[in-house]
C-alpha cells in the first residue's frame, strides 16, 4: 500500500507549542541541502551561532543548537555539568521543574528538590537561604513554567550563585524570543531553549549556551559524560573552530533556525518582547470577560503562555476538541496537578498577533456558550478591542 500525499488541514496552533512557523522559515527549509561539512554550510553554522548569541544576550563562545528538541537541551546541561555525588538544587513549581528533578537524578548526583505550589513563583530570599545552607555545585530553575503560565524572576539569582561558587542552570524553553532574557546580565551559566516557540520554527533543535564557568566545570570533570550523543566535549569540536565530525547535523532545521533568528533580530528584541506583552494584555482582557481566571497570580503571568482555570461544569477534552474540529484552533490542556482543570493558550513568536487573539476569543465564546456557560455575546472580543485601544 502506498500512502496518499500529505494534505492535513491547516490549524492555528495556540497551544503550549509548537506554534505556527513563520512563512519565511518554511521557505528557508526548502533551500537545497548541503553536506554537513560543506564550507558553505560551515559558514551558515557560524552565522547561526552569532545570531543566537545576540538573541540569548550573551558573548559565550559555547553557544549552538543541540540537534534534538528542547528536552535534549535540559538533559545536555545536566549530564555535562553533573557527576555522581555532586549536589544540585532543583526548583519545581510545575511540570517541567519536576522533569528537571527527574533528569538530574539520572546523572547520579545528589538532588535537593525544592517544591512550590503550582501557580506560584519562588521567592529569592527563600532560595538564598537554601543555597547558602547547601552550597551545591549547580542550581536549576525554570524561567517560564509552561504548565502553569508562571514567570519566575531571576533578578539577583545569578549573582548569588556566583558568590557561592554554584552554577546557575535555567530552562528558557518558553521564554527565549518572547520575554526579556539577557544571559550575561543575569549571570546565567547554562541556558537551553527550543526552536518551536518564541523563535517561530518547527520543533527539532535546542539552542544552548554555556558560560566560561560552565565550560571550566565541564573540562574539570573526573568522569565521562553519561551520554555520548550529548557530550559537549565532542559536540563543541563540531561547532567550534575544528569543525570535527560528530554527527550529521539536521541541515534544513539549521536553515530554519538561521531564518528564525534573522526575523527576531530584524524586529528587535525589545520590540518583540513588547509585542508579546501587548497581545497578552488584550487576550487576558478577553479571557476574563468570558469568565476565565488565570492560574498565575498578577505580576508573575507569562505573556506568551496564558494558563486559565476551566470554569466549573465545563468539560475539558470535548470543548478543546470542538475548538479543533469546528474552528481549526488548537489550545492546550492542563498537565499534572492541572490535568482536566486548565486550558493553556500560547501566543508565541509568529502567532503573537491581534488576529490570533480575536480568533481564539471568538471561538472560545461560541464553545463556552454551547457548553452552557452564560457569556455575553461579543464580550471577549470587545474587551480585547478596548485593551488594544488603551
Amino acid at each position: 500500500m502506498i500512502a496518499s500525499q500529505l494534505t492535513p488541514r491547516s490549524r492555528l496552533l495556540l497551544g503550549p507549542g509548537p506554534c505556527d512557523a513563520h512563512p519565511r522559515v518554511l521557505t528557508a527549509m526548502t533551500t537545497p541541502l548541503l553536506g554537513h561539512l560543506d564550507p558553505q554550510f560551515l559558514e551558515i553554522m557560524t552565522e547561526t551561532q552569532s545570531m543566537m548569541r545576540e538573541v540569548f544576550g550573551t558573548n559565550n563562545r559555547l553557544t549552538f543548537p543541540i540537534s534534538a528538541t528542547g528536552m535534549a537541551g535540559m538533559e545536555t546541561c545536566l549530564v555535562n555539568l553533573l557527576e555522581p555525588d555532586d549536589t544540585v538544587v532543583v526548583c519545581a513549581k510545575g511540570f517541567f521543574g519536576a522533569r528537571m528533578i527527574d533528569v538530574a537524578e539520572r546523572t547520579g548526583a545528589r538532588v535537593i528538590a525544592l517544591h512550590q505550589p503550582w501557580g506560584q513563583a519562588f521567592d529569592l530570599n527563600h532560595l538564598r537561604e537554601v543555597l547558602k545552607r547547601e552550597r551545591p555545585k549547580a542550581f536549576g530553575i525554570v524561567q517560564a513554567e509552561t504548565s502553569t503560565g508562571v514567570h519566575q524572576s531571576l533578578e539577583g539569582l545569578g549573582k548569588l550563585c556566583q558568590e557561592l561558587g554554584t552554577l546557575l542552570i535555567v530552562d528558557c524553553v518558553t521564554s527565549l524570543g518572547c520575554t526579556p532574557l539577557k544571559v550575561d546580565d543575569l549571570k546565567i551559566d547554562a541556558a537551553f531553549s527550543c526552536s518551536q516557540k518564541g523563535l517561530g520554527c518547527p520543533p527539532g533543535l535546542s539552542p544552548l549556551t554555556f558560560s566560561d564557568r560552565a565550560v571550566a566545570a565541564l573540562k574539570a570533570r573526573k568522569s565521562k559524560v553519561r551520554s555520548w550523543y550529548l557530550d559537549l566535549t565532542m559536540i563543541e569540536s563540531y561547532w567550534g573552530g575544528d569543525r570535527s565530525y560528530h554527527h550529521t547535523a539536521p541541515i534544513s532545521m539549521i536553515y530554519a533556525l538561521r531564518e528564525g533568528l534573522r526575523i527576531v533580530l530584524e524586529e528587535g528584541l525589545e520590540a518583540r518582547w513588547a509585542r508579546h506583552f501587548r497581545n497578552h494584555v488584550a487576550l487576558k482582557a478577553g479571557l476574563e470577560a468570558l469568565g476565565l481566571n488565570y492560574i498565575a497570580a498578577p505580576g508573575c503571568q507569562l505573556p506568551q503562555l496564558n494558563a486559565v482555570h476551566i470554569p466549573a461544569g465545563i468539560e475539558d477534552i470535548p470543548n478543546r476538541k470542538r475548538m479543533l474540529i469546528d474552528f481549526d484552533i488548537e489550545i492546550g490542556g492542563g498537565l499534572g496537578d492541572f490535568k482536566g482543570k486548565a486550558w493553556r493558550i500560547g501566543l508565541m513568536g509568529y502567532n503573537s498577533k491581534p488576529s490570533s487573539v480575536f480568533q481564539v476569543l471568538a471561538a472560545l465564546e461560541t464553545v463556552l456558550r454551547g457548553a452552557g456557560l452564560k457569556v455575553a455575546a461579543g464580550s471577549g472580543v470587545a474587551a480585547a478591542e478596548v485593551a488594544y485601544g488603551n
